[in-house]
């Protein structure tokens, strides 16, 4: 019963206050305009995240108020990383500052018990700590088309609950269908073409309560606690991989912004913006559902993510073919 009320309170208070926040963003001039090195062609106003935010934890925080206290430590640590995403998106900062809220939030979840057993020694917290920071970053680079973000967030979130419910993450598993049915009420808001974007505050926060939460669910033996995050984070991992090859390769600066992702790409290839959004939701879809049979012990899980990082490697190297960089770029903006 909670996780339905959970669910349509998310879906409800997202859908209904980002129209508000949109035009509250618009009305300050809060706007993303149009350039050289975006792929929108009005300015649209950013402040969405915020609404999703706050859309996944006010109704996740009333349905378990006596939740357990990694589950807490999860909620304050997202929180703190939306808010340095609103921060991000109002005055832009440095990558120090975020770097340093993202890896405190993240070392407090795997203090929490969001780490793994396969080295045995501090590899097992470091690595998942650094990990968090990746994925949420990853999640703020594949928010670069309409209707992408919200929904890969939405498809990883629904598929990631189910095997937090058959490990016995309760808690995780309603804020994980939160952030579905939030990004689900998000959705028709950013769909093409969007009205809003959901900016830093919204993508981080999603990054973030994925990679944290795959982790609590999949950290229980050594092959799933592997296999696990890194399948349901297929999409945005591979994304992040075309990136940074492409701009290493061209001889551009890793933090550069530009029209380089794989939704780029698909684009050029002939894919509509809806058409990519659907295409990257159904990716996320069949790497994350590819977990449960490792769960169910029906397939032992080095399998599953063999044949993902093998079709990672093939997409990446398919997808770099794909003619992205202009010669001449005299407009450069750091992201």
């Amino acid at each position: 019963m909670a996780m339905t009320w959970v669910a349509v309170a998310a879906f409800v208070l997202v859908g209904i206050l980002t129209e508000f926040v949109r035009r509250l963003a618009v009305r300050l001039a809060l706007t993303d305009r149009p350039g050289m090195r975006k792929s929108h062609e009005r300015p649209t106003p950013y402040l969405g995240g915020v609404v999703i935010a706050v859309g996944v934890i006010v109704p996740t925080v009333a349905a378990l108020s006596g939740a357990e206290a990694h589950l807490r430590i999860l909620l304050v640590a997202a929180t703190a990383v939306a808010l340095l995403g609103l921060v991000d998106d109002l005055r832009p900062l440095s990558p120090y500052p975020r770097l340093a809220v993202e890896g405190v939030a993240a070392a407090a979840v795997v203090g929490a018990g969001g780490h793994v057993k396969i080295f045995g020694n501090w590899l097992d917290y470091v690595l998942p700590a650094l990990w968090i920071v990746v994925i949420t970053n990853s999640f703020n680079l594949l928010d670069n088309m309409d209707g992408a973000a919200a929904g890969v967030a939405c498809v990883t979130g629904a598929s990631l609950a189910l095997p937090a419910t058959m490990v016995g993450q309760r808690g995780v598993s309603v804020l994980l269908v939160a952030l579905a049915c939030g990004c689900a009420g998000f959705l028709p808001h950013n769909w093409t073409p969007a009205r809003i974007f959901m900016g830093d505050a919204g993508s981080l926060f999603i990054g973030f309560v994925i990679s944290a939460s795959a982790l609590f669910v999949f950290a229980r033996s050594d092959d799933t606690g592997v296999a696990g995050p890194l399948m349901v984070t297929f999409v945005a991992t591979v994304d992040t991989c075309v990136v940074l090859v492409s701009r290493h390769r061209a001889g551009r600066p890793l933090m550069l912004g530009g029209t380089d992702h794989v939704s780029h790409r698909l684009r050029r290839l002939g894919l509509s913006t809806g058409q990519v959004a659907l295409a990257l939701s159904g990716a996320a879809a069949v790497t994350c559902l590819a977990v449960l049979p490792v769960l169910w012990d029906w397939v032992p899980a080095p399998v599953p993510l063999a044949v993902a990082t093998g079709l990672g490697g093939v997409f990446v190297w398919l997808l770099l073919k794909v003619p992205v960089y202009a010669k001449h770029d005299e407009r450069l903006r750091t992201t």
